[in-house]
């Protein structure tokens, strides 16, 4: 593998930049500004639906991005990741608390499409929520709750991310080798 991963380091990091500043954002930006356009509940949960739904493109991409880096330099690092002590723990938290952030954003986006649709004007949109009736105030607090846990995990990383940097400084690296061969 190459001494240098910039290309993948930046996917790695701009995706989960992405995916944490719009989560964030849209929990507080948009939601708010929603709740405060809105007007009542229904219309609330129009423009917060629309907002998302235009978010989601964006949001998939910076995932996506965020997971083909991160495979990218799990692949460049497995010898540091096996030979160093606490990089696979930070590594397996890492794995841990994305899986979470993903569970996180794809059910705030089935929530969020299920409020859309009960929400909408459109009858064609009326129709399919009648089909598929869900509790709208359940559904309302279990998607605050989902949004909110997706700018949770994905800072968590962030923070694991500056982790794994202080990790890689060369004498952590040496002293890290140095004690599992000494183990």
């Amino acid at each position: 593998m190459a001494e240098r991963s910039t290309l993948i380091r930046s996917l790695h990091d701009v995706g989960l930049a992405a995916w944490f500043g719009g989560s964030l954002m849209g929990a507080v930006g948009l939601n708010g500004a929603a709740e405060q356009e809105g007007g009542t509940q229904e219309a609330t949960d129009r423009v917060s639906s629309s907002g998302w739904a235009k978010w989601t493109p964006v949001n998939a991409a910076a995932i996506g991005a965020h997971l083909f880096g991160g495979g990218g330099l799990l692949a460049a690092n497995a010898g540091r990741v096996g030979a160093q002590k606490g990089v696979a723990a930070s590594t397996a938290t890492k794995t841990v608390l994305t899986a979470a952030a993903l569970a996180a954003t794809a059910y705030s986006g089935f929530l969020g499409r299920k409020i859309g649709l009960a929400s909408s004007t459109d009858p064609q949109d009326a129709e399919k929520a009648r089909e598929h009736p869900i509790d709208l105030n359940e559904a309302r607090q279990r998607l605050a709750w989902a949004q909110w846990a997706v700018p949770a995990a994905t800072g968590s990383l962030v923070v694991l991310n500056a982790l794994h940097g202080e990790q890689q400084r060369p004498g952590r690296q040496l002293l890290g080798v140095w004690r599992r061969i000494r183990a």
